[in-house]
């Protein structure tokens, strides 16, 4: 299998800020990865690069093996891009909107018309079809913005936080669209801050930070390296805390972690739901004092603290990161880059 995405040593500054480092990676044909990264680490940055909207400073990208600084507009032929906020043109109506990228596209007046409409019905926006996009709601933006990257059908989709202003019902339906997409051969590079969106679309994932890729693997090998289960514990008395750790004491494969103003103890442990059975058992005659407790998996958010060491920070400290310091407009980038040329 070829790599749709290549991309060596990429380097990116604005002014006296670096925001890309030498970043690494590749993507294979017809696969979903996940980039992942506080905010200001680099990622909008690296799609910027790839769709062809900002230039490197050092290093190499191909997508669909065309060279993105030699040959821009080839890569925009077969490219679609969703950026981070909805870029629509609020006096045209959501047909038009999409009618109009289909024809930059050079689709066809016919073949842009039917496009908009199947997209239309599967985004759900048939019935607000004719209404222009400032009387949508947020989300409706968002998925109008959405469908416009899909109009021409692309080998290669950038998703910058796609799903960043859809309520949970409409997140839900993009998921499956978009592992639909990648299921009939879509290659997609996906950004996003919902941790959970990565471990369920993903097939891999780079995780980076300050400019620098930190990690790298599956959603299993990335909690790998975070440590195993946890079995824990909330307790409506604290002093049972030290018992409660002599008698579990066995299970853990390392050392338990107890909070007693929280009233709470974690102990790491190897294994299944059998061994929350044993201590359970362990336990017999202090479950009274045990008002929860449940067997836990480290998730992407465990991941994402653990490799960088800090959490997501404000969106703007991004802006500031990765444009120098100038945030006007930062992240107003198009629903999709479209070839040049005129419109037939």
């Amino acid at each position: 299998m070829s790599d749709a995405i290549l991309v060596e040593g990429l380097q990116k500054r604005f002014g006296s800020n670096t925001a890309l480092a030498g970043v690494d990676l590749t993507v294979p044909e017809g696969s979903v990865l996940g980039l992942l990264g506080p905010n200001g680490a680099g990622k909008t940055t690296v799609v910027r690069i790839l769709t062809t909207l900002l230039q490197p400073d050092g290093g190499r990208a191909e997508v669909a093996g065309v060279d993105v600084v030699r040959d821009p507009a080839r890569v925009r032929s077969v490219i679609g891009l969703t950026g981070q906020y909805a870029a629509v043109d609020e006096y045209l109506t959501g047909f038009e909107n999409l009618e109009m990228v289909g024809r930059l596209y050079r689709l066809g007046r016919r073949e842009s018309r039917a496009r908009a409409q199947e997209l239309l019905e599967r985004f759900d926006l048939s019935d607000a079809a004719g209404r222009p996009a400032k009387t949508y709601s947020g989300g409706m933006r968002r998925r109008l913005d959405i469908a416009a990257s899909l109009i021409a059908r692309p080998r290669v989709l950038f998703l910058d936080e796609p799903t960043t202003g859809l309520d949970p019902r409409s997140r839900l339906g993009m998921w499956e669209f978009i592992a639909d997409l990648a299921g009939g051969g879509t290659t997609i590079l996906l950004t996003t801050q919902y941790l959970e969106e990565a471990d369920r679309l993903a097939d891999g994932m780079v995780v980076i930070d300050r400019g620098r890729v930190i990690a790298r693997g599956t959603a299993d090998e990335l909690k790998a390296q975070v440590g195993g289960q946890r079995l824990e514990f909330a307790v409506t008395d604290a002093g049972a805390l030290p018992q409660m750790v002599e008698r579990l004491r066995p299970l853990a494969v390392d050392e338990p972690h107890v909070d007693e103003q929280a009233r709470r103890l974690s102990i790491p442990v190897s294994g299944g739901a059998e061994v929350l059975a044993e201590a359970l058992a362990r336990l017999d005659g202090h479950t009274a004092d045990i008002f929860d407790v449940g067997l836990r998996r480290p998730d992407l958010d465990d991941v994402f603290l653990a490799l960088t060491g800090h959490a997501a920070e404000d969106r703007a400290a991004e802006d500031r990161a990765e444009d120098g310091g100038e945030t006007a407009g930062a992240d107003q980038i198009p629903a999709q880059p479209v070839p040049t040329g005129d419109v037939r």
